[in-house]
């Protein structure tokens, strides 16, 4: 394979490993475990209070930390140093929460808060080395493989962490219970092994000149304000993100309060993995074919039609049919936002870049659940609630059209 093929693909095998955190413990097991084992005996709406403290402390970390190491790790040259830190904290995290006995939800909670940090603060530097391997007529397929392959290992794994679950003693294990705990450290040995080729083929890339500190914060703004397409770009990509971030951790909460057996919820989860594999693929083909932006604006299309839709949903078969929907735009739109993103930035300073591309993602993943909550609050509808993504759909679209094309500028 060509030293630049072997890059590209050892770059999005880290997708392939990291996935599966984000599959088998933040949308699958750990919801249900927390519940059913680590904090039986705590009241159902103080479960949901506290794993909503978890995820959200997390995300304030990350929200703050992003900008500032991304700026640190342009001009030491530490990308890929920081990624290990992080990566080495969500990998020990994640294999500890199989030490943490029934009962011990404190615990549950402090790990999982230690292996978000590491899932989601690493994120910003795996995304900045996305400009060390592809050019930029090579952005929308590379980035595209990343969620591809993303989708494509995060669901074997979720799939085979399920047959654990549900039929222990094929694998030699006593109960689910046991079978679960054995998931995460499948989990994290998993986003290890596929994260070394990452560390031994992707390059670093040049330091970056410039001034350190905050002060390199408040440039880093300036230099927003100066680039109107770059800032608008940050906007619209912070609508329509809340929307689907929204959508992805909400999902399964929404197919309960319908009444539909959590089997039926996996299976819609596994559904959107699977699906998620080839057509995030076809969507780097649309990128490269009818440009990125027009790609972006079809899967906005598919999202807002799928929240009108959910709003009559009434059986889990369209249930299913509304996870293969998600499952057909929710790679492309968010592998070409990357690539969009990556061709408006400084090449220079894209960690730094990118820090502020990710706290916005991290920031619209607090906000999108808490408009949903009140909707539903206020109405009493999950239905309702739903449908108001529907503004940061149509928002974001419309913000992102004015945005000036990267080859214009």
């Amino acid at each position: 394979m060509p030293s630049h093929r072997k890059q590209q693909w050892s770059w999005a095998l880290y997708d392939w490993g990291n996935s599966a955190f984000a599959t088998t413990v933040l949308a699958g097991f750990f919801p249900i475990f927390f519940n059913q084992y680590w904090a039986a005996d705590v009241a159902p709406q103080t479960q949901t209070l506290y794993q909503g403290i978890t995820a959200t402390i997390a995300s304030v970390v990350v929200m703050l930390l992003a900008p500032w190491l991304g700026m640190v790790a342009d001009q030491r040259a530490a990308k890929k140093r920081f990624l290990a830190g992080f990566t080495a904290l969500g990998v020990v995290t994640t294999a500890a929460l199989y030490l943490v006995g029934q009962g011990q939800w404190l615990w549950a909670m402090g790990l999982s808060v230690l292996g978000r940090i590491g899932f989601f603060g690493g994120l910003s530097f795996y995304d900045a080395l996305l400009i060390n391997v592809a050019r930029a007529d090579e952005m929308d397929r590379v980035s595209s493989l990343g969620y591809s392959l993303g989708y494509l290992g995060g669901g074997v794994l979720f799939a085979v962490n399920v047959a654990m679950a549900l039929k222990p003693e094929l694998f030699g294990l006593a109960d689910a219970a046991l079978a679960t705990r054995v998931a995460f450290v499948m989990v994290a040995l998993w986003w290890l092994v596929f994260a070394l080729p990452l560390f031994r083929f992707v390059p670093e890339g040049a330091a970056s000149a410039g001034e350190g500190g905050w002060s390199a914060i408040l440039s880093t703004f300036g230099q927003l304000r100066q680039h109107k397409s770059i800032w608008l770009f940050l906007l619209a990509y912070w609508l329509y993100i809340d929307g689907v971030d929204t959508v992805i951790v909400m999902a399964v909460d929404f197919g309960m309060k319908l009444g539909f057996a959590s089997d039926s919820l996996i299976v819609a989860l596994l559904l959107v993995q699977f699906v998620g594999f080839p057509a995030a693929l076809v969507f780097g083909w649309l990128g490269e074919r009818l440009g990125t932006r027009q790609a972006i604006f079809m899967a906005l299309a598919v999202y807002a039609a799928v929240t009108v839709w959910a709003y009559f949903l009434q059986t889990v078969g369209q249930f299913y049919a509304m996870a293969a929907a998600i499952g057909c735009v929710q790679g492309g739109v968010q592998a070409l936002s990357r690539a969009y993103y990556a061709r408006l930035i400084p090449a220079d300073q894209a960690g730094e870049f990118f820090g502020f591309y990710n706290m916005l993602g991290k920031f619209a993943a607090v906000l999108g659940p808490l408009i949903v909550g009140i909707t539903a609050q206020l109405s009493g509808s999950p239905r309702l609630a739903i449908l108001s993504l529907l503004v940061f759909f149509v928002a974001g679209g419309v913000l992102l059209a004015k945005v000036q094309e990267p080859q214009a500028r």
